[in-house]
């Protein structure tokens, strides 16, 4: 019933969202509102982080890299080294920081990410690190955003 429930719901709001701008009132209606802002939440947050990684002599190799049912959010190359890059955002940090975010269990999925990719691209011979870069938004709208970068944040739990 819950799916039903969950389908009709998310046409109701497609409908309503048409009708509403048929009528020239500008509505926003989400089905998902809280995945749809943490969605662009994250992908502005890898913007920054990007671009803060080639302002550091970075070069991006791939972003959201998809391996084993999971994706590795930058791929870059510092010098001679494969860089993984694991990218946090909070809004504010009044709940913590974001590389609190960052535990054992996230820390062992991203070294198993990291080295399915190594093999898939024969990097065995390369040298490899795993960085977190963590964005923070200002409270206030427009405000520039807090970007810190962690090398080398942890050693590989596998």
């Amino acid at each position: 019933m819950g799916t039903g429930l969950y389908a009709w719901y998310r046409w109701f709001c497609r409908w309503a969202g048409r009708t509403l701008s048929l009528m020239g009132v500008a509505a926003s209606m989400h089905a998902e509102p809280e995945s749809d802002w943490r969605g662009v939440l994250g992908r502005r947050s890898e913007d920054e982080a990007a671009a803060y990684l080639r302002q550091q002599g970075y070069r991006i190799v791939a972003r959201r890299a998809r391996v084993l049912r999971g994706d590795i959010d930058i791929v870059a190359v510092d010098g001679r080294t494969v860089v993984f890059v694991e990218v946090r955002s909070r809004s504010d940090t009044s709940h913590g920081h974001p590389a609190e975010t960052v535990g054992y269990r996230k820390q062992r999925r991203i070294a198993e990410l990291a080295t399915a990719y190594i093999r898939r691209h024969r990097l065995q011979d390369c040298h490899v690190r795993i960085d977190v870069v963590t964005v923070t938004f200002a409270a206030e709208a427009g405000g520039p955003p807090v970007v810190e970068h962690f090398r080398n944040a942890f050693d590989s739990p596998i």
